[in-house]
């Protein structure tokens, strides 16, 4: 169907961003360059913890442990090596001795002990099984910033030979801090490799170099002003580092689907004969709704992410929520100035003619010159535009690409059944090993292999009993008799899962043991212990804190806080959908098929990142768990994307209804449409987040590929096979409203047409579909 040329209509919110192009581009250039400054040394802010829920019980008394007992909170081990001689040698003894001096004398170091101390027999556990290797904890103290800057300091004068031993530094403020490192420097290493690449995957999709520098301008508008952002919000609360990555990803991967779905639809009104600024009014009222509410709804996603207590996950909300509403601000208002002050020269730059000269010099035909059908149209995954002929054509493939997305949609909906069934199917079967995962913490094997504090660590885990630095400690509150301290202490010592207890360590009315499990620090029968300490009953009050105790509460605050995100998220969301299509069974519709979209990923995380499979190849140490907020930010970051990609292709089925009253005409030419435009986007998005993927810290390596993984199966398989397939199933119905709720649309709603819907006829029996496609 070809579009008709619309009278001029300007007004409204074309008016306002378009009325001083030249201005509003350069009050942005301004803004951009005043978000640089305030949004310096952003990440040297940023924190590299937050799993922990702040309002349980062992983050009550950890803090209670740090203020009374700093000793017993150690996060600064000193591995030191015998070499072939024992760790009692004398030489080597008083050596260790003099590194203990040392760093006691240290500012900012409290609470150090050592293997050497008067009574070695009270610190076995300090001792490796060998004999060669014993250990040094200490306590750094003051917040993330300090123990860095202090680590800096120390950790060059003690680090290396000392005489007889050698010293490597480890304990979690050395992994907190060789993580944060590691992370800005690889995403530094990801921009480099995702900017050039993405634009060189936009030129292919424009094939105007001009068209394609747009988007990257975006994307780099909301990524300096989510730094900014995220630097303001450092000063009123914590903001962990690895949200810099997600600013990143989304900030290109959003700036391009908003850009692409923008100039595509200004480039394709312009092959009408519309005027600049005509076509940049009928774009904004088209596109730039879709786009807005394209926003919301992963905006929405991100924004589930508040409810949960750990600042980890609040960050990615911080800085998800942020750069979204900047990346649509940016292409609903800099973007239509842009194309304005461009016009017709969006096409200049057309590199596809270096290949269309060698094509003819060869004796090909002139593409320009190739005949096509008049009002043919389609979108292109190269291109993006119309196929039409002329100087602002998007190439000769448009209109044979636009077909073979028709032939794909008259495919699906003839099995629709078979593709209904058979995708489910298989995404249902790539999920199933997710119904293995084992929930844990991030710890040393986050880092490579070859990472000092991760070294440290794997020794200590080899090498020593139980899990020094790892064990379980219980706060006692409350006065009591030696005797009653004695009393409980055997009795815990008496529970299956542990190792040894130690202590107590009395102070005025309060005293702590340290519990040492058989096994790993949070492994399930760590957990289990967890469990058992705080059962056990005692005449004064207790606390369990640990690196298990953090975990169990962890687990305890999502699984109490999920369903009220889940049903943030979909009730947002039905009612977003609802509002742009008028319909209730598209969002309940919208909302299952996204959620099936994401099995892949959750299968594929616990496949490869859980059980180790690839590990080698991918270059990571699989803990055998997956963090437990990963799931959760996998899937509100996904879902939001998922929903962006489906909000795309639901606009323009529904412009299309609005226009035509055909339900099987629409979803035809809604996949037509938008399937080259959307499979685009999902490729430069993926690019994206490959790049972050090649981190190498374990959990953003995990965030990177997955989401990557999410966003093909979403747009190759869910929008191409399994959106369609089940509109043709549920057919004219899928478009039915109660009364009441289409009033309400007709008042509150919104579409891409403004055209009322025309009553729908009998829908096309099936094998009309290539016959209308034809025709079209």
């Amino acid at each position: 169907m070809t579009e008709v040329n619309r009278p001029p209509r300007v007004g409204g919110w074309t008016r306002f961003v378009t009325a001083r192009p030249r201005l509003s581009l350069l009050v942005a250039l301004v803004i951009t360059a005043l978000a640089v400054l305030a949004g310096s040394g952003v990440a040297d802010r940023l924190g590299s913890g937050g799993w922990e829920d702040p309002h349980a019980e062992s983050t009550y008394a950890t803090k209670a442990l740090e203020r009374e007992f700093p000793a017993s909170q150690p996060n600064l081990l000193l591995l030191v090596d015998a070499g072939d001689a024992s760790v009692d040698d004398p030489a080597v003894a008083a050596e260790a001795r003099r590194i203990v001096e040392r760093l006691a004398g240290e500012k900012g170091i409290t609470g150090v002990g050592s293997y050497w101390q008067a009574d070695p027999s009270a610190a076995p556990a300090l001792r490796a099984e060998d004999g060669h290797e014993a250990l040094i904890a200490a306590r750094i103290t003051g917040d993330e910033k300090e123990a860095g800057e202090t680590l800096d300091r120390i950790a060059p004068e003690f680090r290396g030979a000392h005489g007889p031993v050698d010293v490597s530094v480890g304990g979690p403020v050395a992994v907190r801090h060789e993580m944060q490192t590691i992370i800005q420097e690889d995403l530094i290493r990801a921009e480099v490799i995702a900017l050039p690449v993405t634009l060189v995957l936009l030129v292919m999709v424009f094939g105007s170099a001009v068209a394609a520098l747009l988007p990257l301008g975006i994307g780099i508008v909301a990524i300096l002003g989510t730094n900014a952002v995220l630097r303001g919000l450092t000063e009123v609360t914590d903001v962990s580092v690895f949200a810099m990555n997600l600013t990143t990803a989304l900030g290109l991967g959003l700036a391009v689907d908003y850009a692409l779905f923008i100039v595509r639809r200004f480039r394709e009104e312009l092959t009408t004969g519309a005027e600049p600024l005509t076509a940049v009014g009928t774009t904004l009222r088209t596109a730039g709704r879709t786009v807005l509410f394209s926003a919301l709804t992963v905006a929405v996603s991100l924004a589930a992410m508040l409810l949960f207590p750990q600042y980890f996950l609040r960050s990615f909300a911080y800085a998800g929520i942020a750069v979204v509403l900047l990346a649509a601000a940016a292409a609903l208002i800099l973007l239509p100035a842009a194309l304005v002050l461009l016009g017709h020269r969006v096409n200049s730059l057309d590199l596809r003619r270096l290949f269309r000269r060698g094509r003819r010099a060869s004796g090909q035909q002139d593409p320009k010159a190739a005949t096509q059908e008049p009002g043919t149209s389609g979108t292109s995954v190269t291109s993006g535009t119309p196929g039409t002929t002329g100087p602002s054509s998007s190439g000769p493939s448009s209109a044979s690409e636009g077909k073979a997305w028709a032939r794909t949609a008259n495919l699906v909906m003839r099995r629709a059944p078979f593709f209904a069934l058979g995708t489910t199917a298989v995404l249902v079967l790539l999920g199933l090993p997710f119904l293995g995962v084992k929930f844990g913490t991030a710890d040393d094997r986050q880092l490579p292999s070859s990472a000092e504090s991760h070294v440290v660590q794997q020794h200590i885990r080899d090498g020593f009993p139980g899990s020094p630095g790892g064990g379980l400690e219980v706060l006692a509150e409350g006065r009591a008799t030696q005797a009653q301290y004695a009393d409980y202490k055997q009795r815990i010592a008496a529970l299956p899962e542990v190792l040894r207890v130690d202590g107590p360590l009395v102070r005025d009315d309060s005293a702590y043991f340290t519990v040492l499990p058989k096994g790993e620090a949070v492994d399930d029968p760590a957990q289990r212990l967890v469990d058992e300490l705080r059962a056990t009953k005692a005449p004064f009050d207790t606390k369990v804190t640990g690196a298990a105790a953090v975990l169990v509460d962890s687990k305890d605050a999502i699984a109490e806080r999920l369903p009220l995100a889940a049903a943030f998220i979909a009730i947002v969301t039905l009612l977003l959908v609802f509002l742009l299509t008028g319909s209730v069974l598209i969002p309940i519709q919208a909302v299952l098929l996204n959620a099936l979209s994401l099995t892949a990923m959750f299968g594929a995380v616990v496949w490869i990142f859980q059980d180790g499979h690839l590990s080698g190849l991918l270059g990571f140490t699989t803990p055998g768990s997956i963090e437990t907020t990963l799931p959760v930010l996998m899937f509100c970051v996904a879902f939001g994307l998922s929903m962006d990609y489906g909000v795309f292709l639901l606009s323009r089925i529904k412009e299309e209804y609005d226009t035509t009253g055909d339900h099987d005409q629409a979803v035809r030419h809604g996949l037509q449409r938008t399937g080259g435009l959307i499979t685009a986007a999902a490729v430069i998005l993926a690019v994206v987040m490959v790049a972050i993927g090649t981190s190498r810290v374990t959990n953003t390596k995990m965030l990177g590929l997955g989401i990557a993984l999410a966003v093909l199966m979403d747009a190759m398989i869910v929008r191409s096979l399994l959106v369609p397939a089940v509109m043709r199933l549920t057919g004219r119905a899928t478009w039915w409203a109660p009364g009441p709720l289409r009033r309400f649309h007709e008042r509150f709603g919104v579409s891409e047409s403004g055209d009322e819907p025309t009553p729908a006829p009998a829908a096309a029996p099936a094998e009309e579909l290539d016959k209308v496609s034809a025709h079209r």
